[in-house]
């Protein structure tokens, strides 16, 4: 899966905005939305907030975890486990790169909280590449990957599919005929 098709994926995440617009509820695909009224937070999906922000139509509520605090205790978790500690949200690198790039306006201390992401995600990979380079070492043949997001997934998965295939094909012509 590209970087591209997860923060598709990404999108379909709800947020709360603050209309400055009314607007009855709209029907769509994906589900009902609204109705919008001036003032009155609502939940949106993140492709819709970030539209209606592009045409200055709201205002966007950070979602609960993108706080400096609680941003710094996770980093610090993620620190100080060896596995990996649950994210607030599945797509969180995702959400705070769509976030910050189209409200940071909205959002305070968005470089702290840019930064703070940045270390978790930087930690979390370090924690992945060693992982994985323990798996292989040991020839192992299954690895249990809780907690980890799809985006984190995707930028080990091909590397280690690759080394895990050359490894059985190493494997298979070392191994006597009979």
């Amino acid at each position: 899966m590209e970087p591209a098709e997860v923060e598709f994926l990404a999108e379909k995440e709800l947020v709360t905005i603050v209309p400055n617009f009314s607007l009855d509820r709209i029907h769509l695909i994906g589900g009902d939305l609204g109705p919008f009224n001036p003032g009155l937070p609502v939940e949106v999906p993140v492709w819709l907030a970030i539209n209606l922000k592009q045409r200055q139509k709201c205002r966007l509520i950070p979602p609960e975890w993108m706080d400096v605090e609680k941003l710094e205790e996770i980093r610090d978790q993620e620190r100080k486990e060896d596995t990996f500690t649950p994210m607030p949200s599945p797509y969180y690198m995702e959400l705070t790169k769509l976030l910050l790039n189209y409200a940071s306006d909205n959002i305070p201390k968005a470089d702290e909280i840019r930064t703070l992401v940045k270390d978790t995600w930087d930690t979390r990979v370090a924690k992945l590449r060693l992982s994985a380079d323990s798996f292989v070492r040991q020839q192992e043949a299954h690895a249990k990957l809780d907690n980890l997001t799809l985006m984190e997934i995707n930028t080990t998965g091909t590397f280690l599919t690759q080394a895990l295939d050359h490894m059985y094909k190493l494997r298979t012509n070392l191994q006597p005929a009979e």
